[in-house]
Parts: structure tokens; sequence; C-alpha cells
């Protein structure tokens, strides 16, 4: 998925790519829970959901680099540490931040990813200006 993610990117993302290209990756109930102090936060449902939400993150950050990533799987649950560099669009502000990701997968595909962050209230100072 985050090869797909990285293709879908460079094809232009969120309103440029299709989503196809990430759909068979997520499945059509898939749930993304995102922190309420994001400026991309709530629960986003299915592959509409997941289109709005790859469009919020494209308006919320110029540069979104995934580049470190470790991986524990057991079952149906992985989990994700992944270390990321970002650009807010509306500050130019950069930081630096982990996410934990707690991904459920059902019959081979992603149905529900929580993912964690250290400090929000940092993402959002730096998205807002603050």
């Amino acid at each position: 998925m985050y090869a797909a993610e990285a293709e879908y990117l460079a094809a232009g993302g969120p309103g440029k790519a299709s989503f196809d290209l990430l759909a068979p990756y997520f499945a059509p109930d898939v749930v993304l829970h995102q922190a309420d102090a994001l400026p991309y936060g709530g629960t986003w449902r299915g592959h509409a959901g997941m289109t709005r939400f790859f469009l919020a993150m494209s308006r919320t950050w110029e540069a979104f680099d995934m580049v470190e990533q470790e991986f524990l799987a057991t079952g149906e649950t992985a989990v994700v540490l992944t270390q990321v560099r970002a650009r807010a669009r509306a500050t130019g502000r950069e930081l630096a931040f982990p996410i934990l990701q707690t991904i459920t997968v059902k019959d081979g595909r992603i149905a529900e990813i929580r993912p964690f962050y250290w400090d929000t209230q940092a993402i959002a100072d730096a998205c807002a200006g603050r």
C-alpha cells in the first residue's frame, strides 16, 4: 500500500491522480481515525472518505515524506512506526515527527487505520502559523 501511495502521489496525488491506484489495498468500508486536533482530523469512511482525506492532507501539507518505516505484523494487525518530514502548505514550516499506526487487515485489505501522533498541538500550530 505504501508503494501504491507513493505512485499515487507521484502521479499528481489528490485531485489529479485516480484513487484507483490505492483502492485495491483498502476494504470498501475502510475506516480511518485521525486525531480531532489535526487539520485533517476526524473519521474518514470508505473509498470516498479516503479520497476526501487525501485531499485534506494535500491542502495541509506541501510535502509529506515518510523517510523511515518499521513494521510489525501479527495476524490481522500491523503496527507501523513512520518517521515523517513534512512542510506545512499555509506556513512553510518544516517538521519532523513520528506516527505510529495500527492497521487492521481483513481478507487481504486494510479495514481500519488508527494513527497516533506524539504531539498533535505542534502539528496544528505549524499548519496554522501559531
